[in-house]
């Protein structure tokens, strides 16, 4: 399989790329100890037509592949980490999926909006006693007369604390068959947003809380029976997470690789000590081969879709090859990477909740092993009404 760029590819990588050396490199170490959304970025990187690259022309998009998406995002990542994040959060994750299956009317209320970094949407997926185990969800969507009457609370979502537009997971009956998709506006009465609460790479997230609150039936998104469509447009998303963790990874992997041929001790330049040189070519190895991963899922679609084998694939070997070059970068910086002055930190953060998010890396495994063995391993005890 090639996956060379096409020249069209490699023009647009090296366009974004000339903008985020001049533009993103110099304030990149500042940026990502800033609190908050950079929107002043993100504006930027709509203007460049970097935020709904695969949708279509006539929505506002741009009217690439998932390919072209991944492209932009780990350029942009690779030279300031923190703006990769606007890349994502505007063609990956929850925006995708409203993209998907949004009706004409919902584009027409919120697309453009989304797409100018005017507002942004959170997802409302996990739930206190429903992370991996999605199904267990119990944020409830109840009919009644125009609308639905939503209850239950939802947390660890991205952007939830800055987030006006929520597509939020609920269950309309039992089941699996029972779990769909709404749209819920901030200051929605009965919705109440909680206090920011920091997660570990600075990024701030709130608990959701829905207590009678109701909501218009043109804000439905995917009723009943949705959640399976939800979920194989996920692997999207987990692409989107894949192509971070390597383009992050590799942004420390070049501050390390920069420091060692430049930093003297006992005489001599780090880079010439055959114990960092093998860092460096492990580190290479792992990122190299990860990436050519994330290419084959990128490029083998079914259906427009990267298969859920080929993702899971993808983003473990992402997500371990990232978190394992950021460490080691760090490592040979000593003080300097440990330091709020480099980014080197910053990478070890991000990449580390990357193999918590979009699936861990044991759920990922058990999907690997379905693949392996083409049947399906329950992780409950006992089969429940939940997992019907």
């Amino acid at each position: 399989m090639n996956f060379l760029l096409s020249h069209e590819q490699q023009v647009f990588s090296d366009s974004i790329r000339r903008f985020a050396e001049k533009e993103l490199a110099p304030g990149a170490a500042s940026r990502a100890a800033l609190p908050g959304y950079p929107t002043d970025v993100a504006r930027q990187l709509s203007a460049l037509g970097l935020l709904g690259i695969t949708f279509d022309e006539a929505d506002g998009g741009s009217g690439g592949s998932l390919l072209d998406s991944i492209l932009a995002l780990q350029t942009i990542a690779e030279i300031c980490p923190r703006s990769g994040d606007i890349v994502q959060a505007g063609n990956f994750g929850p925006i995708r999926a409203f993209y998907e299956y949004a009706t004409p009317e919902q584009k027409e209320r919120w697309l453009g909006r989304l797409l100018r970094s005017e507002i942004l949407i959170s997802l409302g997926m996990s739930e206190p006693d429903a992370g991996s185990a999605a199904t267990d969800l119990r944020t409830t969507a109840k009919l009644d007369g125009q609308g639905y009457r939503l209850n239950g609370t939802k947390v660890f979502g991205t952007h939830s604390a800055e987030a006006e537009l929520f597509l939020v997971y609920v269950r309309f009956g039992p089941g699996v068959g029972g779990i769909g998709s709404v749209l819920v506006e901030r200051g929605t009465p009965g919705f109440t947003i909680g206090k920011a609460t920091r997660f570990m790479n600075g990024e701030e997230w709130a608990q959701l809380y829905f207590e009678d609150c109701l909501i218009p039936r043109e804000n439905l998104l995917l009723g009943p029976g949705g959640f399976k469509k939800q979920i194989n447009g996920f692997n999207v998303e987990r692409l989107g997470n894949a192509s971070r963790a390597v383009a992050v990874g590799r942004h420390a992997f070049n501050l390390a690789r920069d420091y060692a041929a430049n930093r003297v001790q006992f005489g001599r330049p780090l880079c010439e000590f055959q114990g960092l040189q093998w860092k460096f070519a492990d580190m290479l190895l792992k990122l190299e081969s990860a990436q050519l991963m994330l290419m084959r899922a990128a490029t083998r679609l079914e259906n427009g879709l990267p298969s859920g084998h080929d993702t899971a694939l993808a983003k473990l070997a992402c997500n371990e090859a990232g978190f394992h070059a950021a460490n080691e970068s760090l490592q040979i910086m000593g003080g300097l990477g440990f330091s709020e002055e480099s980014t080197a930190q910053y990478c070890l953060r991000r990449t580390r909740g990357w193999m918590i998010a979009g699936g861990s890396i044991e759920i990922l495994k058990n999907r690997i092993a379905e693949g392996i063995f083409d049947r399906r391993f329950p992780q409950r005890s006992s089969l429940s009404e939940v997992a019907e």
